[in-house]
């Protein structure tokens, strides 16, 4: 049987924001979302410019910096997608927490198939929600979301611990119904430990132009840090509230 290989778009060897504590994170190739602030459109193209690696070979290189881990650290596979590289991660996984590693998938739930085996070999799952409206959802990814909702359903079902992302842009999300319905959708969630909100930045607009594609948030300012902040901290009592009024029903 052939070894399979993984398309491995680069590696963080001390991340410090993709999970608990200091992390290896993976970025796979591939995504077939095309949200409109993306930072990261080098990693959509599946067959992209990349490093193929078998499990065995990733997770030999992840530990080289297991002494930096600590109790809280471990390895983190993000993306583009991860989702879409099934059996590969599914290897990658299991050799990590063979080695001991503690395991994070940072994906956006949009991925192929059943996830109940690469959920059993995933401690943390910190889940990109894009909008937790169809519509809005749509306008931002360009898909629908069945697939999100089928990944978000597993994990519940599986009791799977979360933390839980969304992006917040100037003009598209930064108000007060959006935080509604966020805080809603969250709040019917088991097991959350972490909800946060990311102020949209233009890192990655430099990235389109050598890549030949239009940026869609053309002239759309950063987010204000102090602005996202105050949603943030709003949204959090205001999930603690709906969660309140569930449990006293």
């Amino acid at each position: 049987m052939s070894e399979i290989l993984g398309n491995i778009n680069s590696v963080e060897s001390m991340g410090l924001v993709d999970g608990p504590g200091i992390r290896y994170v993976v970025f796979m190739q591939g995504c077939e979302l095309r949200c409109k602030y993306c930072h990261n459109p080098e990693t959509w193209d599946k067959n992209g410019k990349c490093e193929k690696l078998s499990a065995q070979q990733l997770v030999k290189k992840i530990e080289r910096f297991k002494n930096y881990f600590s109790s809280e650290g471990g390895v983190t596979f993000s993306g583009g997608e991860p989702l879409l590289q099934p059996a590969f991660l599914l290897d990658c996984l299991k050799e990590c927490k063979a080695k001991g590693l503690h395991t994070a998938l940072d994906t956006a739930g949009v991925g192929f198939g059943e996830y109940d085996e690469i959920l059993a070999y995933t401690d943390l799952v910190i889940l990109d929600i894009k909008s937790s409206n169809e519509k809005r959802y749509r306008e931002i990814t360009g898909q629908d979301m069945s697939r999100f909702k089928k990944f978000c359903s597993d994990c519940q079902r599986l009791g799977k611990k979360m933390w839980i992302r969304q992006v917040i842009v100037p003009g598209i999300n930064d108000n007060n119904e959006c935080m509604d319905e966020l805080a809603a959708f969250v709040a019917g969630l088991q097991n959350v430990e972490k909800v946060e909100l990311l102020p949209y930045r233009t890192i990655g607009v430099h990235k389109y132009r050598e890549l030949g594609l239009p940026y869609r948030l053309e002239g759309v300012s950063e987010m204000s840090a102090e602005k996202c902040s105050q949603l943030e901290s709003a949204l959090h009592a205001q999930i603690a509230a709906i969660r309140g009024e569930i449990s006293r029903k």
